[in-house]
């Protein structure tokens, strides 16, 4: 029989964690952990709800960064003001898991947590180079997402014994702009048959300071194509530039084929024009941002 405790503060969740011996879970909007209890996956003692724990409700700007609580859901995140009009790899990535009734429970936390390669919330979090902060019985510390995937569906963050609290990401920029592509078939498939996050910052000249390009199911884990990346800077936003990019990238990762979704050379095809399109729509928002400035 499993058990379900409500923590009150992230030290009575840690305090029940260790109550278990690692036989409790952490729980917030539990989309994907009802079902994977229900699949035999995993069969914990304990429940751990942290979704009344007040600090860990908020999305809010600390210093130069944006940090968002992990209690926070998906549809809270993309209809925040902030976050709508100027993070839109977030806010577009968080609109798209699943259906409306998943996002107004799921976390952009929990879906970091479950370490899938095509994850929505574990793409825009590469594109924005974010940053969680994980908290167990030794303490608290800050990692970079990217770190926190070990293979599918297994991550570094062990969610019987630590917790995620908050994640956060920089400030939007004067020159940087986001986006978010997404190819699958909707109607009868949650997961993507290819998702893609980038952001991007310009010099004053208008040529490329920075670029980060996330895209799934392309590696056993989430994927940051660094030679894209490498290749982009100071270079002219354009789109040859950009779609020689999505070749650097088609030569440089790994899809699989899926029987359910796509074959590996039908998303290889894919993602030059996706990744052009994003990085289009990036240098758009850039400019624009420039020019209301």
């Amino acid at each position: 029989m499993t058990h379900y405790r409500i923590a009150a503060s992230v030290e009575d969740a840690l305090k029940i964690l260790e109550e278990h011996g690692g036989e409790a879970r952490i729980m917030a909007g539990g989309t994907d952990v009802m079902v994977d209890m229900h699949k035999g996956k995993i069969a914990p003692r304990c429940l751990v709800d942290i979704t009344r724990i007040p600090e860990l409700r908020a999305i809010s700007v600390v210093g130069e960064a944006v940090q968002v609580g992990a209690a926070v859901s998906l549809a809270e995140i993309h209809r925040h003001p902030f976050i709508a009009q100027n993070v839109h790899v977030l806010a577009e990535a968080a609109r798209s898991v699943g259906a409306l009734p998943i996002q107004t429970a799921a976390t952009w936390a929990g879906n970091i947590v479950q370490a899938m390669p095509a994850a929505d919330g574990a793409i825009a979090a590469l594109a924005l180079q974010a940053e969680a902060r994980i908290v167990d019985a030794t303490g608290a510390r800050w990692k970079p997402v990217e770190m926190l995937f070990v293979r599918p569906g297994v991550s570094a963050v062990d969610p019987c014994r630590q917790i995620i609290t908050h994640i956060r990401f920089r400030v939007p920029s004067r020159l940087w702009g986001s986006a978010w592509a997404r190819a699958g078939r909707r109607e009868s498939l949650v997961l993507p048959t290819l998702n893609c996050g980038v952001s991007l910052r310009l010099h004053e000249d208008g040529t490329i300071a920075e670029a980060v390009i996330a895209l799934g199911p392309v590696a056993p884990t989430p994927y940051r194509a660094r030679d894209a990346e490498a290749f982009l800077r100071g270079k002219t936003p354009d789109a040859a530039a950009f779609a020689e990019a999505g070749c650097i990238i088609t030569g440089d990762c790994n899809p699989r084929t899926s029987p359910a979704r796509a074959s590996r050379e039908y998303r290889l095809a894919l993602i030059p024009e996706m990744v052009t399109q994003a990085l289009e729509a990036a240098t758009r928002r850039a400019e624009n941002r420039r020019s209301q400035s």
